[in-house]
């Protein structure tokens, strides 16, 4: 008996040895777990809404903390690959845009692979919690958040007094469809040209004999939330920063949105037999977009949920940004002025990033690149040049320029700060004696 047990005791204790004399640092065994943990993160960076360079950017930065620099990523709008030297694998973005407070824990993960480098299947895990996690506030909240925002955004872009009840019954009105409506697969593909065809609708029937002013100007802030502004922003980052395939797709997706809400708006004034107007009702003060400014901070900050301590930080990058804005248009014109908006977006971002109370730098990027309205004034331009009206042509060349000089002025912002970061670095980096 005890031979045959004897060569069994002998394996387990050879076995024992050998892993008490193998060195940890040698074995990788979560090693082929980095490409998944990558593309997952990826994915996940694209669902919120940050140029392809940024994402590539924050994949190389945890790739090289594993010590992976062998790894090879190809990154688009809605595709990222990852190769190594035995496969190429495909990760695709399909799911809905992250919310505020979902951005901010996806940079806190980011920031802690590659500071902690947790195992990778821990970072997936952890990563997928984050795409599923519930909204911070509840359904109602969420519908006020959004009345909210149509009323703030409504006061910087058309700021009349006759005009606010439409902008706080409309608003209510598309944040209860956006947020019932986009739970249906089939209603959430045509939600924009619905949305914006019973806005029209309303609008035309209900709200303009009280208004008295061109319904365009009051459709455009309830749509605010459909507006893709931020996309068409982006793709002109990346076309000026040689992401050529991904520019050009995401540009054409910021274009096919703008067109199918214009759609749905002419649907709507055929269906009604009524075109736009041409009168002007008389503006508030300029007090009234600094009162929107906050407004639409109090209502983005409900509406997105962001994360707990954002609001002060939100308000503040929307006011900074409206307020460079404004002093653009006094020294270049308007077509320009969102070049100096978006020149102190990035600076402002990573300042305040450093607070312990602030939200991380992207939240605020994304906040203050959301005011700056090339997509309203796209939706706009569209809408008129389906009604043939004169000023479309007028209207559509200011929201490329102004597109154009926002990705300008965000590439220079971003420039000076990271050129501004490596100096502060190398001043307080120790010198080499003499």
């Amino acid at each position: 008996m005890a031979s045959h047990r004897s060569p069994r005791v002998i394996g387990r204790i050879r076995h024992a040895i050998n892993a008490l004399l193998t060195d940890d640092t040698d074995r990788t065994p979560a090693g082929d777990d980095v490409p998944d943990m990558l593309g997952v993160f990826g994915a996940t960076l694209l669902a919120a809404n940050q140029a392809t360079p940024d994402v590539e950017s924050d994949l190389r930065a945890v790739a090289d903390a594993y010590d992976r620099q062998d790894l090879k990523l190809a990154v688009l709008p809605t595709l990222l690959l990852v190769s190594d030297s035995t496969r190429t694998t495909a990760f695709s973005e399909v799911g809905r845009p992250l919310r505020l407070d979902q951005v901010a824990a996806l940079q806190d993960e980011v920031h802690r692979a590659v500071r902690d480098r947790p195992p990778p299947a821990e970072v997936i895990a952890r990563i997928r919690d984050i795409r599923v996690a519930p909204p911070r506030f509840r359904t109602a909240t969420t519908i006020i958040g959004h009345t909210i925002l149509t009323l703030g955004f409504g006061l910087v872009l058309n700021p009349t007094l006759t005009a606010l009840p439409a902008y706080i019954v409309l608003g209510a009105i598309v944040g209860t469809i956006v947020v019932f409506g986009s739970r249906l697969a089939t209603l959430s593909l045509i939600l924009p040209v619905v949305t914006a065809f019973l806005v029209t609708l309303l609008t035309a029937h209900l709200l303009t004999p009280w208004i008295g002013e061109d319904p365009l100007r009051i459709v455009a802030p309830p749509l605010a939330s459909f507006l893709p502004g931020l996309a068409l922003t982006i793709a002109a980052v990346e076309l000026t920063r040689g992401q050529i395939i991904a520019g050009a797709s995401r540009l054409v997706y910021g274009g096919a949105r703008l067109v199918l809400l214009a759609f749905g708006v002419y649907a709507g004034m055929i269906a009604t037999g009524q075109l736009p107007a041409d009168e002007d009702a008389a503006s508030l003060g300029a007090w009234a977009p600094w009162v929107g400014i906050v407004l639409t901070g109090i209502g983005y900050a409900l509406w997105s949920s962001a994360p707990k301590g954002a609001l002060p930080w939100v308000i503040a990058a929307l006011a900074v940004a409206h307020g460079a804005q404004l002093l653009g248009n006094l020294v270049t014109g308007p077509e320009l002025s969102g070049f100096l908006g978006a020149l102190v977006v990035a600076p402002f971002a990573r300042l305040a990033g450093r607070f312990p109370s602030a939200p991380p730098a992207i939240v605020l990027t994304i906040c203050g690149f959301w005011i700056l309205v090339p997509g309203a004034l796209g939706f706009i331009g569209v809408t008129e040049a389906a009604s043939h009206s004169s000023d479309a042509v007028a209207t559509l060349f200011t929201t490329a320029i102004t597109i154009i000089a926002i990705a300008i002025g965000m590439l220079v912002g971003s420039g000076l700060t990271r050129d501004l970061s490596a100096v502060r670095r190398a001043w307080k980096a120790p010198r080499p004696d003499a």
